[in-house]
């Protein structure tokens, strides 16, 4: 009998479950897609039962098409920072899941500002509402009970791993990884565990926490009366973090951005923290007890600000619409679009930006805010690599670097092109663009022994690769516009 390996990919959208054969080729896919609520402006959240349910109809449906197949373990990745508070005795949660990107809890940051310095000393991350621990500091006090219920061992905290963990296992495991425990602002990642001071800070009781294990654990069975077939869950990764797994693991000389939701920027640094005041600094991932660490600049708007374009101003009919549009124009028209609809995330981080479309004249038309989507995207990503050169202050030099995209916005070749003429860069996208499926699934299979390390890295195929082709006196005035568009955007709200 065929062996695979089956990636669940818990998404802000939807879940995907995905099985892969020995040679990392897709056997079968399902999807399940869901939608966030906006209650309010900057509110973002999600029913937790429609997470749970969408990961447990995709799994079931992978495991009926794989019935063929040994399925050697299931591996787990997830968005992250996404909070669910839960009850421990009936599974329930007591409000609906608050969303990484979710900017409710801007006030609890500015209130707690004076520990900003010592929270990224600890956490690598900064006091910002993108991380979860405001979020429940949120939850706790301002739904009725939970706080009572906290104090009596009653609810249960986790990101959305940990939701599903917990559920699929039928209520036995509730565990984390390493990866995801490092965005909640409440964990050391020196001591790589979490730390009193930081839960003091954010009133957030030790009762509630996941316990936290190496990203290549053994998490336990998915249940067969949940799945279908009794299944062992081998790894946990949050997804940028899989990501980067899938595109470099331990291969250097790549940076890797997914063009998703937002756009994750992300370089492995071995086993060194960085610092950085712009960026974050985060577990990689914890395999056999050794940690590696990463610089990343996660940004809040990507290619959400696409599906902006068509569904709220109507200007294209289709996401891949918008190369085309692009293309034909010879030059952007002077035309930018700071793409703040919650406000900027790296490098910036200021909660109270608001997007705006600058430049203007009586020649501009809708293709030209077409193209500053797009473009918005490209100079997002040169903010967060620019600062990536400042971190690593010459011990890693870029120069010889390329950028490994993937995501559903890496299908752009607008973007792509002219992502890689502003960088100054070779941008290499791979055939296989669910580079985070693809990275759990190589966690869990390498540590299963279904694949070994060297062909997981051998199976990375470039499909193409787009080289700089811009005159450097335009990269440089198209970038220095962007800069001084940005700054009009600054502290709006």
């Amino acid at each position: 009998m065929e062996k695979t390996v089956i990636a669940l990919d818990l998404g802000t959208t939807g879940s995907r479950a995905i099985a892969f054969d020995k040679n990392a080729d897709v056997i079968c896919a399902s999807y399940s897609e869901f939608f966030p609520i906006h209650s309010k402006p900057a509110w973002v959240e999600q029913n937790p039962y429609d997470i749970l349910n969408s990961a447990v109809k995709v799994l079931k449906e992978i495991i009926e098409k794989c019935s063929s197949y040994e399925i050697t373990s299931i591996g787990i990745t997830n968005q992250r920072e996404t909070v669910i508070l839960w009850n421990r005795k009936t599974g329930k949660p007591v409000y609906n899941a608050i969303n990484w990107q979710c900017r409710r809890t801007a006030n609890i940051c500015r209130d707690l500002s004076e520990y900003g310095k010592l929270v990224k000393e600890k956490t690598g991350l900064f006091l910002d509402p993108y991380f979860s621990a405001t979020k429940i500091k949120w939850i706790t006090d301002n739904v009725a009970g939970v706080k009572n219920s906290v104090e009596k061992g009653e609810i249960a905290f986790g990101t959305v791993d940990s939701w599903v963990l917990w559920h699929l296992t039928g209520g036995k495991i509730h565990a984390t990884d390493h990866s995801n425990a490092s965005r909640t602002l409440l964990y050391n990642i020196k001591t790589l565990d979490y730390d009193a001071e930081l839960l003091k800070i954010f009133g957030v009781s030790e009762s509630i926490l996941p316990k936290v294990y190496d990203s290549n654990f053994n998490f336990g069975y998915a249940e067969k009366i949940i799945t279908g077939k009794s299944l062992p869950i081998i790894g946990i990764l949050g997804d940028q973090q899989a990501s980067l797994f899938a595109r470099c693991g331990f291969e250097k000389s790549i940076i890797k951005n997914t063009y998703g939701t937002g756009l994750f920027v992300m370089i492995e640094t071995g086993g060194k923290i960085y610092d950085s005041d712009k960026l974050v600094s985060t577990i990689a991932w914890k395999i056999d007890k050794l940690p590696h660490y990463a610089l990343e600049g996660s940004i809040f708007t990507g290619g959400s600000i696409i599906r902006y374009v068509k569904d709220n101003l109507n200007f294209i009919n289709s996401l891949g619409e918008s190369s085309d549009i692009a293309k034909k124009l010879d030059s952007n028209g002077g035309v930018y679009f700071v793409p703040a609809l919650t406000g900027l995330g790296a490098p910036l981080w200021d909660a109270d930006a608001r997007a705006l479309i600058i430049g203007l004249t009586g020649a501009a038309t809708k293709d030209h805010i077409v193209r500053a989507a797009l473009e918005s995207l490209a100079y997002q990503t040169m903010d967060v690599i620019a600062e990536f050169k400042n971190a690593l202050g010459g011990e890693i030099n870029l120069s010889g670097y390329k950028l490994r995209v993937d995501g559903k916005a890496s299908e752009n070749d607008f973007l792509m092109q002219f992502q890689s003429d502003i960088l100054n860069m070779v941008v290499e996208k791979t055939f296989f663009t669910e580079m985070t499926a693809l990275g759990i699934a190589g966690l869990s299979a390498t540590t299963t022994g279904f694949w070994t390390a060297r062909s997981f890295y051998n199976l990375k195929k470039i499909e193409k690769s787009y080289n700089p082709a811009m005159d450097d006196k335009i990269r440089k005035n198209y970038y220095g516009m962007w800069k001084k568009a940005v700054s009009k955007s600054l502290k709006w709200a």
